[in-house]
């Protein structure tokens, strides 16, 4: 399962990258509303940063404006992929935009038949949310498990992005059902590379070596 960070932080979508670990970015204007800067050159940074997918959302709600959108997105770098909303006006759109070999990853996506009318749309992703469901007291890994399972005996290229990423858990779950993806929010990387055995671990190293230092100068 390819790991992608779910982030317009620049600062963040670079230290993560420090470690190696990305294969690409996806982003929504919630997230971009919490950073300086024009989103296109935010964009343009980060397909820099990130040699992958950068999910970049259109605003709007009209398919006709959401191809020109979708479009004016995808020029800006060749690694940009135009994300919509479902909606039956998304399907139209990308339609239109597959034609024209612009990726759409299909976002806010909740049940199976949504995600499989998207891929017949040529979405090139789909976007379950885990945790929106978990928020309403739902199982939103059971919802992914339903993704990941009518995609893998469909006939489409599908790629399924475990989104709405709350716990190192839920990585886990979308790795052992066969997710493609996981976009997972920065605390969440935190957390998957912290164990206070390994912080134990590392003081009892540490703390043996300079004993052993002190010793030897002894």
């Amino acid at each position: 399962m390819k790991l992608f960070v779910d982030t317009a932080d620049l600062a963040e979508i670079e230290r993560i990258a420090g470690w190696g670990v990305l294969s690409g970015v996806t982003t929504n204007p919630t997230l971009l509303s919490k950073v300086d800067g024009d989103a296109d050159d935010i964009y343009r940074r980060v397909c820099e940063v990130v040699d992958g997918p950068v999910s970049a959302e259109v605003v709007a709600v009209e398919h006709e404006e959401m191809i020109a959108e979708g479009t004016r997105l995808a020029a800006i770098h060749p690694n940009i992929v135009g994300k919509l909303p479902m909606s039956a006006e998304s399907l139209e759109a990308t339609t239109r935009l597959a034609a024209d070999d612009i990726r759409v990853n299909m976002t806010l996506c909740f049940t199976a038949p949504q995600a499989l009318l998207a891929a017949a749309a040529g979405a090139a992703f789909v976007s379950p949310f885990v945790g929106r469901f978990d928020d309403i007291g739902q199982d939103g890994v059971e919802c992914l498990r339903d993704v990941v399972e009518v995609l893998e005996t469909s006939s489409y290229d599908t790629e399924v992005i475990a989104a709405s990423i709350r716990t190192p858990v839920h990585v886990m779950e979308a790795a052992r059902m066969g997710s493609d993806i996981a976009t997972i929010p920065p605390k969440v990387f935190d957390q998957m590379l912290r164990h206070p055995l390994t912080t134990a671990g590392i003081e009892t190293f540490t703390r043996d070596y300079e004993a052993r230092q002190a010793a030897t100068k002894g």
